[in-house]
């Protein structure tokens, strides 16, 4: 009697859990007067310039920025809550150790954006070009990017859990030493990963696998003749 065959198993993926920022009864704010360690709640700030300020340590709660420049602004350990970033401009964004936390960034305008050992929660990306987004070290939960064009996204050694990136276009991805689970590529497309040893808890469809097959066999030494 002749086997019957298996039905392959559908991996399950659990999604980003996300939930629609909304921002009701803000205050314009239409000549701000930012200052370092400051706390900012309910304020909408339109068309702003905020290049060159000393903005580190700075708490912006239920805020809502459209068009504000932070060219080369220090946000070290700043913190954004229940906010939205749309049109976001940097060609130098400085925000290492900073905390978003149920934050929407709409087609963000970013050069090099540093913000390495920062901590993500419940984060959502739409459109918009990065040319190098630096997380290493990071710790992200709950994130889904997409239709986003990134140069060099770095990963390395950082935590990421229910990170989904969807329609994006992606040159280098770094994972190296990273810890993954659920995080999910599928629909996106890559050039090349570095940190082959980390892919664990990667979610990848067909195409993808094809990519990757010779990265991985030259990475553990298998010769494909």
């Amino acid at each position: 009697m002749a086997a019957i065959p298996k039905t392959p198993r559908t991996a399950k993926v659990t999604a980003p859990r996300l939930a629609p920022v909304r921002l009701e009864d803000l205050r314009d704010d239409p000549s701000p007067d930012f200052r370092r360690g400051e706390r900012y709640d309910g304020v909408r700030y339109s068309r702003a310039d905020a290049d060159g300020l000393e903005l580190s340590g700075t708490d912006f709660a239920e805020c809502e920025f459209d068009g504000v420049s932070f060219n080369e602004t220090q946000l070290r350990g700043a913190t954004f809550r229940d906010c939205i970033l749309s049109e976001l401009y940097a060609p130098v964004f400085t925000a290492a150790r900073s905390s978003l936390r149920d934050v929407e960034i709409r087609n963000p305008r970013w050069g090099s954006a540093e913000l390495y050992e920062s901590g993500w929660q419940s984060v959502r990306i739409d459109g918009g070009k990065l040319d190098y987004l630096n997380l290493r070290g990071s710790r992200l939960a709950d994130v889904r990017i997409s239709d986003c064009i990134i140069n060099e996204l770095d990963l390395g050694s950082a935590t990421a859990t229910r990170v989904a990136l969807k329609n994006c276009t992606i040159g280098t991805l770094d994972v190296t030493g990273a810890r993954l689970k659920d995080f999910d590529l599928r629909g996106t497309d890559f050039r090349a990963i570095s940190g082959l040893g980390s892919l664990a808890g990667l979610v990848i469809d067909e195409y993808q696998l094809g990519l990757l097959a010779p990265l991985l066999a030259g990475h553990l030494g298998v010769v494909v003749a």
